[in-house]
């Protein structure tokens, strides 16, 4: 079950039994079901992804690519699956209140429906009785009749108590960590990282609405391919801090330079790491560059077409062990260009690097805005592999890095097991290792550098995902 935690004891509230269940007869033919397409593709995703596992951001453009949906109708699928699978946590709350049965015992095709049905309810501007009907009207489809007469029941049940999530604010049954989880539809645990790092509730609160608030695509002008006023004169907007960072509200596939792979779709936060990964030429006189954890490619890109414009004669190499990641790279730079090893095998790289950007596997937290899907599939006991994954190929990457050399530690988490916890660690298991400050490199906002020089972006306050950078030198 996808649920915010906490919220174990309302699985077994019952709902009123004097619901309208009312049959057809023999006398009354059963009409076929005529859901509306739109609504089928926003369930076959929202069934996709919660039953089978798969990736909403993949499995969506090629449910839309099949389908003969208008531009309107996809924009709808799309709010309306994408929606439901990020505030989902926030609907089960609204369907534990009302069902007559535990939450577990309720067959995940309902569940799936009455969240679609409570995203339109509470999320979209689609009229109570509207959203109903076409609910229902899908259930009969995908789960039968029996199963739509409940699922209508429910759906009426919830559209009609309309001091359900006042009562919840006002409600002294449940936590203050509790009511946040089911109001922006987070996991406690994830809340409490946050407040970790922020150390403001506040503050919190606006990074959690953030993260429920579809965010525009930024796109990615790479160095003598491309330029942002190429972008900008192609309708994107310009984006702080950067030089190739745009913003669109259209379609990434729609701008000339997307297609012809001279720019790139990256998230500002991504870009400002490779920026200032890139700009610490300026320190000795570095030749060659490792992007030890290249996949997708997007900073390897970025990177790449920097050093090809800038460094000429540099030696550049992403490495990406997992093949499909791999292919993703070699669609954005050479293939000659590319490696796939283990990252935490020093040995197998044969050869040393002065500069190695460890762009390490990480929880995702500062990009749930990106990826509706991404925080019911965290866990903190996934978190503690992770933390030994990125030691790992910290330790890993210092031994290939040369002498006076410099290595780039990036995370898109501000979790602090993640971030300071790892400079920290770093700097014990290395004494003699410096940080620098990152500021140094590129003009940042003030908010965003930590105390001793690292960098933690933040959604709310720097409309990026909640990127995380550390810069280490080794002494000559």
């Amino acid at each position: 079950m996808i649920f915010s935690e906490g919220l174990g004891s309302m699985q077994d509230r019952v709902v009123s039994k004097n619901f309208n269940n009312s049959k057809p007869t023999g006398s009354s033919p059963i009409r076929k079901p005529k859901p509306d397409a739109a609504r089928q593709v926003a369930f076959a995703l929202i069934s996709d992804v919660n039953q089978q596992g798969a990736f909403a951001n993949i499995r969506m453009p090629q449910l839309l690519s099949e389908s003969d949906l208008e531009v309107r109708d996809k924009a709808f699928a799309t709010e309306l699956g994408y929606g439901t699978l990020r505030m989902q946590g926030k609907y089960d709350f609204a369907i534990s209140e009302k069902i007559d049965r535990p939450f577990i015992e309720v067959d995940p095709k309902i569940i799936d429906l009455l969240r679609m049905g409570c995203h339109q309810i509470f999320s979209m501007r689609v009229p109570s009785h509207a959203a109903v009907s076409a609910t229902v009207e899908l259930a009969r489809k995908v789960a039968g009749e029996s199963k739509a007469s409940y699922v209508n029941a429910l759906l009426r049940s919830i559209s009609s108590d309309e001091e359900l999530f006042a009562d919840l604010e006002t409600s002294t049954k449940f936590e203050p960590l509790t009511k946040l989880s089911i109001k922006y539809s987070h996991p406690e645990w994830i809340i409490s990282s946050y407040y970790d790092a922020l150390k403001n509730w506040d503050s919190v609160e606006e990074l959690l609405a953030i993260n429920n608030v579809p965010v525009a695509p930024h796109l990615a002008a790479w160095k003598g391919k491309s330029t942002r006023e190429e972008l900008l004169a192609a309708g994107a907007l310009p984006l702080n801090y950067s030089s190739s960072a745009a913003l669109t509200t259209d379609q990434p596939i729609n701008y000339q330079v997307i297609r012809d792979r001279r720019a790139g779709v990256q998230d500002l936060g991504s870009q400002l790491v490779s920026e200032i990964f890139f700009e610490t030429r300026k320190v000795g006189e570095p030749t060659s560059w490792l992007d030890l954890c290249a996949g997708p490619g997007g900073k390897a890109a970025w990177l790449f077409n920097a050093l090809a414009t800038e460094r000429i004669g540099d030696r550049f190499l992403a490495n990406e062990p997992t093949v499909h990641r791999a292919e993703l790279v070699a669609r954005v730079i050479p293939r000659q260009n590319i490696s796939q090893l283990d990252g935490r095998s020093s040995s197998e790289f044969g050869g040393m690097f002065d500069r190695i950007l460890v762009d390490a596997p990480c929880t995702g937290l500062g990009a749930l805005r990106r990826r509706p899907e991404a925080r019911w599939r965290k866990s903190p006991g996934g978190l503690k592999e992770l933390i030994t994954l990125q030691r790992d190929l910290l330790d890993s990457a210092y031994q290939l890095l040369n002498p006076g050399g410099i290595l780039g530690y990036a995370t898109c988490s501000p979790h602090l097991a993640e971030t300071l916890g790892q400079v920290l660690d770093m700097q014990y298991r290395h004494k003699e290792v410096k940080l620098l400050p990152v500021n140094d490199f590129l003009e940042l906002p003030s908010d965003a550098v930590l105390p001793n020089g690292t960098m933690q972006l933040w959604s709310h306050k720097h409309g990026t995902d909640s990127m995380f950078l550390a810069l280490f030198q080794k002494p000559e």
